[in-house]
């Protein structure tokens, strides 16, 4: 299974990258997070790993295997038998920064999940993306409390 959400959020791509690699703040910015647990400390690498639990889905460990400053951050978990690669890729654009977030699900379970959760999961992607716009966005005005 692949899902994929694309939106241009008009905000410099470092804004929208400092949000991205901010993964304990991502509960504040969409209701699909409900917390994430860094597992290590310093600054997210390759091999950080944090625990994340969001609606209906088993709390998970997710570890970071790509990390590409201002451009991309990837990372993946084993969850209900299957293996889970979350992406976040950022592209600078003349109207600010193209976000896309993909997520590839492929094992055991990836076609029940499909099946029963596609709908829902694209959703839920949809609404991460929407939710760094909205904080990106909150960031460029002075005095907002999202000030990065």
């Amino acid at each position: 299974m692949h899902l994929e959400n694309s939106l241009t959020i008009a905000a410099p791509v470092h804004r929208v990258w400092d949000l991205t690699i901010d993964i304990e703040r991502w509960p504040t910015l969409t209701p699909t997070i409900l917390s994430v647990e860094r597992l290590d400390d310093g600054e997210l690498r390759v091999g950080s790993s944090a625990r994340v639990a969001q609606p209906r889905m088993p709390v998970a460990v997710w570890t970071v295997t790509e990390l590409e400053p201002l451009s991309r951050f990837v990372w993946e978990a084993r969850i209900l038998g299957s293996r889970f690669v979350g992406g976040h890729h950022l592209t600078s654009t003349a109207d600010g920064t193209r976000n896309k977030l993909t997520l590839d699900v492929t094992g055991s379970s990836a076609g029940l999940l499909s099946l029963v959760a596609g709908s829902a999961m694209r959703q839920a992607i949809a609404t991460e993306n929407e939710g760094f716009r909205r904080a990106a966005l909150s960031a460029e005005r002075p005095g907002s409390e999202h000030t990065l």
